[in-house]
């Protein structure tokens, strides 16, 4: 009776042993695993993570956590580059590079809070106006460069090129095709509204888009002409109130009421190097 007894106790504790014993799996597979479920950046530091892990000895939720956060940051900047290439933003042309003593305060005030994107949110369109020289593309594509880096998707485009595209569109009966892809970009930049005088089909197809975009998603326009003028560009009364109806009903609109940056550069090298040219 006492072996039966001492091998029954033997073989609960080895019984138990084996239960509080970890499970043996399998880590060799992990790497496919993580592939698989597309998860690079798990896939390329859960190893040395785990070191790290065990050295300073981490929880495993520590450690999980972690590697979520690798993961969560490396997909972000993937957006953002992602979101960059695809927005086409003049090079060099970011807000850093703003040369903001030359903007009045209220200019540099209202910027400050368009920069946050809260306005995109509201599908509301900004409206720079200014001679040439101003400023108003450097203005455009440093807050496009800003929107960017908070994950906004953002296009920009020269109002020449745009209306080109948009044309090209209709006559291979993809317009609407276009105009939807449009949609996609929360922010439309259409740079030099008026710049270039545009035949009457240019203008139609150019206000179809913003007749479509209508609070739909935020424009952002620059132009060097007054609403005063704008029937210039759009060649009907009708149709030219009807998209300034359009574009103001929910907007923010800045005027930039200063002389050109580059008569102010050229004037300086001419000071600098003492030519008398213009």
């Amino acid at each position: 009776m006492a072996k039966k007894a001492t091998m029954s106790a033997r073989k609960r504790r080895t019984m138990k042993a084996t239960a509080d014993s970890p499970p043996m799996i399998d880590t060799s597979k992990l790497p496919d695993q993580l592939k698989e479920l597309r998860l690079p950046t798990f896939r390329e530091t859960h190893l040395p993570t785990a070191e790290q892990a065990a050295r300073g000895h981490w929880t495993h939720t520590q450690f999980l956590a972690d590697l979520v956060e690798k993961e969560c940051q490396s997909r972000h900047q993937s957006r953002i580059l992602r979101l960059m290439r695809h927005a086409h933003l003049l090079a060099g042309k970011t807000w850093n590079a703003v040369d903001w003593s030359r903007l009045p305060l209220h200019v540099t005030q209202q910027l400050e809070t368009l920069r946050q994107g809260d306005f995109l949110d509201r599908q509301d369109n900004l409206l720079i106006f200014g001679k040439p020289g101003s400023g108003k593309t450097m203005l455009l594509s440093a807050l496009g460069d800003q929107l960017v880096k908070q994950g906004r998707a953002v296009c920009f485009s020269t109002c020449q090129m745009l209306v080109q595209e948009l044309l090209r569109a209709k006559r291979d009966l993809r317009l609407e095709r276009v105009i939807k892809k449009l949609h996609k970009f929360e922010a439309l930049i259409i740079d030099d509204l008026g710049y270039v005088q545009q035949t009457r089909e240019e203008m139609e197809v150019l206000f179809t888009l913003l007749s479509e975009r209508y609070e739909r998603g935020s424009v952002l326009v620059s132009s060097n002409l007054p609403f005063s003028k704008w029937e210039q560009i759009f060649k009907d009364p009708m149709t030219t109130a009807a998209a300034i109806d359009r574009l103001i009903h929910h907007s923010v609109i800045i005027e930039l009421n200063i002389p050109s940056y580059r008569l102010e550069q050229a004037t300086k090298k001419q000071k600098a190097t003492g030519s008398k040219e213009p």
